[in-house]
Parts: C-alpha cells; structure tokens; sequence
C-alpha cells in the first residue's frame, strides 16, 4: 500500500514540476541588437569579438557539428575562408541540438576542426541554435529571415551592410552557386 502512495505522489510531483517548467521556466526577454553589428562573441580561444568589425564585407554564418554527416563541409568552409577572405569572413558556431553531434568542450571541438579539417575562419563557442536556450545571435537571425537552423550546416549570409540576404539549409553547400552569386564570386 505504501509503495501504491510513494508512485502516485512521485507522479504528481513530476506532473507539477513539468507543469511549471513548461509555463514559467520560459527564456527571458532578450533586447536584441538592431544590427548584426551590435554583438559580441567569445571564440573558441576565449577571446572576445566584436561584430561591428565585419562591417564591409560578406558574413557567412554557419552552425557547425563534428559528428554529422555535412562536418566534411568544414573543407569547402575552409576553402572560401582562404581563396576569398578578402571578400567574406566564414564563421562557425557549434551547436549540439540536433542529435546531440556536437557533445564536445570548445577545446575538443577548436582540436577536432584543427586537425581534420585545418580550420583558421573564426570559430567561436558552442552555444544553441533552437529552442529554449536558444542564443540571441540566432533569435535575431531568425527574426530577420523567418528561418531557424533545421540541422547543422545551415548558413546565413550577411550582405556588407549588415542586411541578411540569404539563408541556406545544410544541403546547400557553402560554395556553391547559390551562395557565391550573391557574394558575386
């Protein structure tokens, strides 16, 4: 008889602690930047960046994730990195929000994208793309665009004048046409 109380009280608790958390565990009210050059990120070496020095140039946004499928994409994000940085600055952001393909530290993931993939674009700390948790960089993206990532690798571009004029599902990868017309590569 005990035992048939002790479950039932468990139940209820955990009915009401999923109660609470759906109605009052919301994020908080967020004042997001107006522009994408209002904010500051840190990087994987732990060093603050400041967005408004991007202004003049491309801006490729890009959530990234070491245990997917699209990670091979790190080569071709590379790749723009270094035969067009003078025209477009890559940068990734990790996020582990979709099955859970990036469980690694910011030190794990900095070595991970070193050694496979030779990375020197600005990675900066693994932060959440969706959801609750979700980061101010990526409710203000969304903001602009309607669109959230829906997996990893997806990308949105950034026009020299801080104006969103693309965004990119994983598929597309980050030279192609569709991408590169619009930096008019």
């Amino acid at each position: 008889m005990s035992f048939k109380i002790a479950a039932g009280s468990f139940s209820v608790v955990a009915i009401l602690i999923c109660t609470w958390m759906f109605f009052f565990n919301k994020p908080k009210e967020t004042v997001l930047p107006e522009t994408i050059y209002g904010f500051k990120m840190v990087t994987l070496k732990g060093e603050e960046v400041d967005f408004s020095q991007y202004k003049g140039k491309y801006l490729l946004i890009v959530n990234t994730a070491s245990k997917c499928g699209y990670t091979p994409q790190y080569a071709d994000l590379q790749k723009m990195h270094e035969t067009y940085g003078h025209l477009v600055n890559v940068v990734g952001f990790p996020a582990n929000n979709f099955l859970w393909q990036e469980p690694g530290s910011n030190e794990n993931i900095a070595e991970f994208c070193q050694i496979n993939y030779g990375v020197t674009f600005t990675m900066f700390e693994k932060l959440s793309v969706k959801g609750r948790d979700q980061h101010p960089l990526y409710q203000w993206l969304e903001k602009k665009t309607g669109k959230k990532p829906s997996w990893n690798f997806c990308k949105y571009l950034i026009d020299p004048n801080g104006n969103v004029i693309g965004f990119f599902p994983a598929t597309v990868k980050p030279l192609d046409r569709q991408i590169t017309d619009l930096i008019k590569l």
